[in-house]
């Protein structure tokens, strides 16, 4: 009896979320068919993999870095009759901004036409995978166009980037707090990136720095002066977020090699 009430509570949990994303609700033999295949395929690859991973960690534990591999559960035996198929590590990959020890890409889009709210929310937490990002430029003063402390820069996010400045060659330096990121943005001005019907392209990404102008960059004209000018009243002139002040002076408390003269 207690097994048939299970039965019966499980198909009408299932068939409760079936009805809610508009699924064909099953009896409760089919539910219980369904299961009978499912669970035994579920705990057999899980207990395999974890057995994987026991055994990789002790290699990790003994500093057998050489004979770390990636293991390869294949669907079905290979020639040589192996299930699980060992595969040497790669190398991290010094243009890949997740491997490298300083992590940069390029970004080509339209600055003209790219909003800095939607460079946030498209580019750097959509593609780039960033939680909570401050973005500096990198511009000698400190500008930040992005903070993740809220209502700091939410007046910035409606403006295009070429409001502040930013152009080709120009480098913009991320800090992902929650996940101890960082990343240095470098930025591709091209006018042929437009959201539109016939190009909906709207920006490109590559793991790698920017390549060095063939040509001396054309000096700004005098509205981007002014601009320039005017950029501190706008976005502050800090360089630091609240938060990364208050890490600053956590790290200073804890120097006891600290001398004030």
């Amino acid at each position: 009896k207690a097994v048939v009430s299970t039965q019966s509570t499980g198909t009408a949990t299932a068939n409760i979320r079936a009805s809610i994303f508009s699924i064909e609700q099953k009896s409760r033999f089919d539910v219980k068919s369904m299961a009978g295949y499912i669970i035994p395929a579920i705990a057999t690859t899980n207990a395999i993999i974890a057995g994987q991973i026991v055994l990789e960690g002790m290699k990790i534990l003994r500093e057998d870095w050489d004979k770390c591999t990636m293991s390869i559960l294949q669907r079905r035996p290979t020639n040589r009759r192996k299930l699980i198929v060992p595969s040497p590590l790669e190398k991290p990959r010094q243009n890949c901004y997740a491997c490298a020890e300083k992590p940069e890409v390029t970004v080509t889009l339209n600055t003209d036409t790219m909003t800095v709210g939607c460079f946030e929310e498209k580019v750097l937490k959509k593609h780039l995978g960033m939680v909570a990002p401050d973005v500096e430029i990198e511009d000698g003063k400190g500008t930040i166009i992005i903070s993740s402390e809220e209502g700091e820069t939410e007046d910035n996010n409606e403006k295009f980037l070429s409001h502040f400045g930013i152009a080709s060659y120009t480098r913009l330096k991320c800090d992902d707090f929650l996940q101890e990121y960082e990343l240095v943005v470098n930025i591709l001005h091209s006018t042929t990136l437009t959201e539109s019907r016939e190009n909906p392209v709207e920006f490109k990404v590559s793991g790698s720095a920017a390549p060095a102008p063939s040509t001396a960059p054309v000096p700004p004209d005098a509205a981007a002066v002014e601009k320039s000018k005017t950029l501190d009243e706008i976005t502050g002139s800090k360089s630091l977020t609240p938060r990364k002040r208050n890490r600053e002076e956590m790290e200073v408390e804890d120097n006891d090699d600290l001398i004030v003269l």
